[in-house]
């Protein structure tokens, strides 16, 4: 499974949440870095199962 793909799009909500702020467009901020929060979360949950499933499989 590749885990870049989820952080790269968590970034991409991070600088879309971003300018949005900055531009004062707060409902398009707040959507967007919810959005980044929940992938980037996703993708550590999974990044950590991949470890500890590769670690237990090895074994």
């Amino acid at each position: 499974m590749n885990f870049s793909n989820l952080l790269h799009w968590a970034i991409v909500f991070l600088l879309i949440a971003l300018v949005a702020a900055v531009l004062g467009f707060g409902g398009v901020a707040g959507t967007a870095m919810a959005g980044a929060k929940i992938l980037f979360w996703v993708a550590i949950i999974l990044a950590v199962l991949a470890f500890a499933g590769n670690q237990f499989r090895r074994t």
